[in-house]
């Protein structure tokens, strides 16, 4: 549904910090699947354990949070431009329930559940296969221009 190029466009974000390779499906205003391949090149991995290589929680919330971003903008029929910012603005209800390693796929889904004077409410998911790896009951995100 949407590619890497078009997410580029769409996102501010760049590596290392994009976290989202590609939307696999979109309905407006409504909800969202994207995903986020796990590699072991991933700069996190070299700290985030040694030994043992765990995506950390934070990332898979932010991965999340650029998920709905996506579906905020396409809701309003806009795309990011240089004075608007989408800020992460709230989370609540977190659930880990899975470890994410390299070699995973991360679905990552948010559902829109309010949108109001530039204050987005979305529940949200990232699932590995059909395994929930994390969820979110709501994260809320603010569209801000600035000037």
């Amino acid at each position: 549904m949407m590619d890497i190029h078009t997410i580029l466009k769409q996102l501010p974000h760049r590596y290392p910090f994009l976290l989202v390779d590609r939307v696999l499906d979109l309905e407006k205003g409504k909800s969202i699947r994207a995903l986020k391949n796990v590699t072991m090149n991933e700069p996190f991995f070299q700290g985030h354990f040694p030994n043992r290589p765990v995506m950390p929680g934070v990332l898979m919330l932010e991965a999340l949070a650029q998920t709905a971003a996506l579906l905020a903008f396409h809701a309003l029929d806009a795309s990011p431009c240089g004075n608007t910012v989408y800020y992460f603005a709230g989370i609540d209800g977190v659930r880990f329930k899975r470890p994410v390693e390299p070699g995973d796929q991360l679905i990552l889904e948010a559902e829109l559940l309010r949108m109001k004077a530039g204050i987005f409410r979305f529940k949200t998911r990232a699932l590995v296969g059909e395994e929930v790896a994390v969820e979110v009951e709501q994260l809320t995100c603010a569209m801000r221009t600035i000037a």
